[in-house]
């Protein structure tokens, strides 16, 4: 039964954890927008969105009398996105939701919390990159990492629900040929401020399992 267990084990760190190298290559990539000027992520940040603003309009997409034009929200996104902290982390984690309603109001609702359970699903991906660093550096377990990271991802739901004052970098919508209105948004949402909202969910998770893994939660989750 124990080998089992440790086998068991074994296949969820595989299949759960971000490879070394893919840890690696995401360090790398970050590393290097950091040593970008902001006039060098500015100008990289304001190409991106004229180029993918046009593929929008061309596809029928368009902001709402009065918002900002959707390539200065597009520019904002952009700007977000590769904004990191001294830890490599990113300063904001994006998310984007989709829906299609017959009144705006209710499919931007849907789209936002769209949006939301996806957030939730990167902020797994990162905790378990940082899970696997704390394994590699021989601050934790295997075992107890992939303990931390299979409560993550029992807990996502709930995490999406903790995730409060949702606010939109990116809003449009389009006209279907049925006269419902198709939303679009992209959210920003501060990391520090998303791991703070899903440690709970996830200690009471590992305390249903019965597991004392507080501390190595808070090394995780750098708190």
């Amino acid at each position: 039964m124990k080998k089992l267990f440790v086998t068991a084990l074994a296949l969820l760190v595989c299949a759960s954890y971000v490879s070394a190298q893919d840890a690696k290559d995401i360090a790398k990539e970050r590393r290097e927008i950091l040593k970008m000027t902001k006039s060098e992520l500015n100008a990289k940040a304001s190409k991106a969105a004229r180029t993918e603003a046009k593929k929008l309009a061309k596809a029928g997409w368009q902001v709402s009398p009065g918002a900002l034009p959707l390539e200065k929200q597009l520019e904002r996104a952009y700007n977000m996105q590769m904004e990191y902290d001294e830890n490599l982390l990113p300063k904001y984690l994006m998310s984007e939701g989709q829906s299609i309603g017959e009144v705006y109001d209710a499919a931007k609702f849907q789209a936002l919390e769209l949006a939301k359970i996806n957030l939730a699903g990167q902020l797994e991906t990162e905790i378990t990159r940082l899970a696997d660093n704390q394994v590699s550096n021989n601050q934790m377990g295997a075992e107890q990492a992939a303990s931390v990271v299979e409560s993550v991802s029992a807990s996502k739901n709930i995490i999406a629900t903790k995730l409060k004052r949702v606010v939109p970098v990116v809003e449009c919508y389009r006209v279907m040929k049925n006269k419902n209105k198709e939303v679009l948004v992209r959210l920003a949402y501060n990391t520090k401020v998303a791991m703070e909202a899903a440690k709970e969910p996830i200690r009471q998770k590992l305390e249903e399992k019965g597991e004392k893994l507080q501390g190595q939660l808070d090394k995780i989750l750098g708190f």
